[in-house]
């Protein structure tokens, strides 16, 4: 890796073993700030606070060797990435305003693309972790890790009647506690529904009773000029001698009538005149019928005033008009039968529920099952871990128990409560010594003893769920002497099967590295590119005398720190 701007380091280049490395340094001079680039590398969050002061941008680059049928490196290809060299390039950027930039194998890449590759290539573990390790959520997800298939797919299962049956009991307490709503919805409707259909409005009956309205309210007048326009074009019986427009067209008819036959254009206007005498004819006559016809009932106009009351009633409580009226008398209709049907919906439903309660009950056992077995053999791996780490009496064991819920689903004869993971309370037990009774990490174990708890999980996940790189932040904390070499040694054998990278405190553990990086301030308080380098033969002997000692030229710590690299080189 290269980290540039990134906390105390300037400038610095970090070459990492494929092996066991071991980075080490004062305290504050930067060590973990190899942590939060490699954590950067991998999708990790930014935060502009990481930025070194005066700086625009921290950068962090990385080259890691890839197998070209690693799953990571398809899910790269899939991101446009391309391998260089059978490697990966990776880089990240963080601005001071805490704007971050990913690229992949030379391409610009969302961030949570790295975080996607990160699962499958570095296991990173630091005090955090061990603090995670204590809660009874993260210990049974460790134990369905460790099952594997056996527990993830009756979990599977389980999860999606889960699902269904959140679904169903959803719907049935929406159903169940707006019940006096529906009601009183259903009692609007219904009401409304009778309200209509006793009146039964027509389409279009509404403009059809307004214009008859008009007329009837209108009728003498209408057929005053009824009569008098059918005078006019007909003629007055009463008034013999009045001229009328028929009388004068029939004249103007047979003036032109009898020359017509010398120019054509004048017959033309003759047949003219002749269309028109009878399209007066027409009109007059229906003038005529339509002052007879032409109803003054005001009884009739009576009725149709009543009838548009009734329709108005409804149009202002409906719709706008008769239309909107029905329209809504339809909708509701199907919303009625919709809330008439809730109780056979609500028998539905609870009959579906029940059944769920009952198939995720099963499932929960199976599920159990799966982890009580799983359990015993997860135990026996870590305990026999522990032996290798100068706990050789420990015991490590599992609690699977359930609580009793009178809403919960029944397994066993009894009824637990449940959720998304199962009716499993799992706790990881401890007994550090024979005759000591096995108790929770979270209360029986010792900060060094947790520290060797989650290096004995890590390292048994190591055989059954492999990643190629393993990150221990200062996991040996609370952690010396002999227990110390332990780890160290473990550690060492751990990194035969994949690269491990540890920052620590302890030459213990830093004498087991193939190789041991030195993180070192220059006097300005920064760490440079000559800041972080390999250290070899005496180089390291003064590191590993100042880690025991505190003082790289005490001639007892420099034998012990020979010492110490002398039985990492007979175990290797």
């Amino acid at each position: 890796m290269r980290i540039r701007s990134l906390g105390v380091i300037d400038d610095a280049v970090v070459e990492l073993s494929p092996g066991f490395t071991a980075v080490t340094g004062e305290t504050g001079a930067g060590k973990t700030m190899v942590v939060t680039s490699l954590g950067l590398l991998l999708g990790g969050r930014a935060d502009a606070a990481l930025v070194r002061i005066g700086a625009k941008n921290a950068v962090v680059e990385g080259r890691i060797a890839m197998r070209e049928d690693a799953p990571a490196v398809a899910r790269a290809e899939e991101a446009g990435a391309e391998l260089d060299e059978g490697a990966l390039l990776i880089s990240r950027t963080v601005s001071a305003e805490g704007r971050s930039r990913a690229h992949l194998g030379g391409r610009s890449v969302p961030v949570g693309v790295l975080a996607e590759l990160a699962d499958e290539l570095v296991a990173v573990h630091g005090q955090t972790d061990q603090q995670g390790l204590l809660k009874l959520s993260r210990q049974r997800q460790a134990l369905d890790r460790y099952a594997g298939d056996a527990v993830a797919v009756p979990l599977a299962t389980y999860t999606e009647a889960y699902r269904r049956l959140r679904t169903v009991s959803a719907e049935l307490e929406e159903i169940t506690t707006r019940a006096r709503e529906r009601v009183q919805e259903a009692d609007m409707l219904r009401f409304g529904l009778d309200e209509i259909a006793a009146v039964e409005p027509r389409a279009g009956e509404d403009v059809e009773l307004a214009e008859e309205a008009e007329r009837l309210g209108h009728a003498e007048a209408l057929a005053s000029a009824a009569t008098a326009a059918h005078a006019a074009l007909a003629g007055n019986p009463e008034d013999p001698e009045g001229v009328d427009a028929a009388t004068l067209v029939a004249g103007a008819h047979r003036a032109v009538e009898t020359v017509r036959s010398h120019d054509p254009a004048l017959a033309g206007l003759a047949d003219r005149i002749g269309e028109i005498g009878i399209l007066l004819g027409d009109v007059a006559g229906e003038l005529a019928g339509y002052a007879d016809d032409l109803d003054s009932d005001p009884l009739r106009l009576a009725a149709v005033e009543e009838r548009r009351a009734a329709l108005t009633a409804l149009t202002r409580k409906y719709g706008e008009d008769v239309g909107a009226v029905l329209t809504w008398a339809e909708q509701s209709a199907a919303r009625l039968t919709e809330l008439d049907g809730d109780d056979e919906r609500i028998e539905e439903l609870t009959a579906e529920r029940d059944t769920l309660r009952g198939e995720l009950g099963g499932l929960a056992q199976a599920l159990t099952d799966a982890r009580t077995d799983a359990a015993e053999r997860f135990a026996a791996a870590v305990t026999a871990e522990l032996a290798s780490l100068a706990m050789p009496h420990a015991r490590v064991s599992f609690a699977i128990r359930q609580t009793e819920d009178p809403d919960g689903v029944e397994v066993g004869g009894r009824t637990v409560a449940y959720g998304p993971s199962g009716v499993d309370e799992v706790e990881l037990l401890l007994a550090p010594h024979p005759g000591a009774p096995a108790r929770p990490i979270a209360k029986g174990a010792s900060g060094g003893e947790l520290s060797r708890v989650m290096l004995a999980v890590e390292v048994v996940f190591a055989g059954t769920d492999p990643v190629p790189t393993y990150l221990f932040d200062e996991v040996d904390a609370g952690v010396g002497g002999k227990a110390a070499v332990e780890i160290g040694r473990r550690l060492a054998r751990l990194a035969q099967t994949a690269q491990v990278v540890v920052v620590t405190h302890l030459p213990q553990v830093a004498a087991f590295a193939d190789r041991q990086l030195l993180v070192e301030k220059t006097n300005d308080g920064s760490v440079t590119r000559s800041g972080v380098k390999v250290l070899e033969g005496e180089e390291r002997v003064r590191e590993l005398s100042r880690m025991l000692a505190g003082q790289e030229d005490s001639e007892t710590a420099r034998a012990h720190a020979e010492e110490l690299l002398a039985t990492a080189r007979a175990d290797g």
